[in-house]
């Protein structure tokens, strides 16, 4: 397994007082009054929810880590701002204080995360077709500056693309073979996981499509309106990288997750056939990934049909 690097593990991380978190917020905002919530679950940042609208994230100084930052964030909010269809924070400020702060305020988004809700049915995929959409949006933007910017890491060629879809799908089979051998997981295909992972990559396309991706738009950073059931935005862009845009559509563990936000992608311009024989093979590695943890049989039987039907698809 490939694991992150944190650059100043040993460094303090204290929560910060509510007098510093306002007195950086009143700088942007002189009316600020309240620290009405704390929230640690984003890992690499901590998020301080100010009078319920408004959101100062700080980077958490021990989890520094190459792929995540802050200043790129801000300049992807920036450019993604330029599109008023494209529902995303918008940024009220950025900067560093010492020791160790660095840090944004945005505005909150409305809803709550995807993940705390339990929303299934029609309602769900319309919610997926929503984010869909907004990905087709996002990886539709210029690009030029965004390349030129050095914010982004990424994948600059197709062997470099490969390289990392070869990596990923190590990863996964190593997770499989593990499962397979605590027997805890019964592989139901007539080749073992590394050849099946081979064959996959083999039916990779060789194409130049490349684009900012968001790099986690999964069920933490959807947000919806709990009331209506509809989809209202996405956050955190800070691991935002350069890849293939087929990338950002693998992050749910269900089949079906990933057919609505494709259908949502497809809804707004047609994608060619290289890019879906690309989505093909992203969505093989997307099963395997899920089928490596996956506890619920039901998702388990859902997640072997669908890698039948993908390598049928040949």
């Amino acid at each position: 397994m490939h694991e992150d690097i944190y650059l100043q593990p040993g460094v303090p991380d204290p929560r910060l007082p509510d007098e510093t978190v306002l007195a950086i917020a009143r700088k942007y905002i002189p009316r600020a009054q309240t620290v009405t919530e704390v929230d640690e679950s984003g890992g690499e940042a901590r998020a301080y929810v100010i009078d319920n609208i408004y959101v100062l994230k700080v980077q958490r100084p021990h989890r520094l880590r190459p792929r995540t930052s802050l200043e790129k964030e801000v300049f992807f909010l920036k450019e993604l701002a330029t599109d008023q269809r494209i529902t995303v924070p918008e940024v009220l400020g950025y900067g560093r204080e010492e020791p160790y702060i660095e840090y944004i305020l945005l505005t909150r988004m409305p809803g709550r995360a995807f993940r705390r809700l339990k929303l299934e049915g029609p309602a769900r995929k319309e919610v997926l077709r929503a984010l869909g959409q907004t990905l087709r949006l996002i990886h539709s933007l210029d690009q030029e500056s965004l390349m030129e910017s050095n914010h982004f890491p990424g994948d600059q060629t197709f062997e470099e693309f490969k390289f990392r879809l070869k990596e990923l799908f190590a990863d996964s089979v190593a997770l499989i073979n593990n499962q397979i051998a605590e027997k805890k997981l019964n592989w139901f295909l007539k080749t073992s996981p590394s050849e099946f992972a081979g064959e996959a990559l083999a039916g990779l396309p060789e194409e130049g499509e490349r684009v900012a991706l968001h790099s986690n738009p999964g069920p933490e950073h959807t947000f919806i309106d709990p009331s209506a059931n509809t989809f209202t935005g996405l956050i955190d862009f800070g691991d935002a990288y350069i890849s293939h845009p087929a990338l950002d559509l693998r992050r749910w563990r269900h089949p079906l997750d990933r057919m609505a936000l494709l259908e949502g992608y497809v809804s707004l311009k047609p994608v060619s056939e290289s890019f879906l024989k690309t989505w093909r093979v992203v969505m093989i590695l997307a099963d395997l990934a899920s089928l490596a943890s996956a506890t619920d049989p039901q998702l388990k039987q859902a997640l072997e049909e669908d890698l039948e039907a993908r390598m049928a698809e040949k």
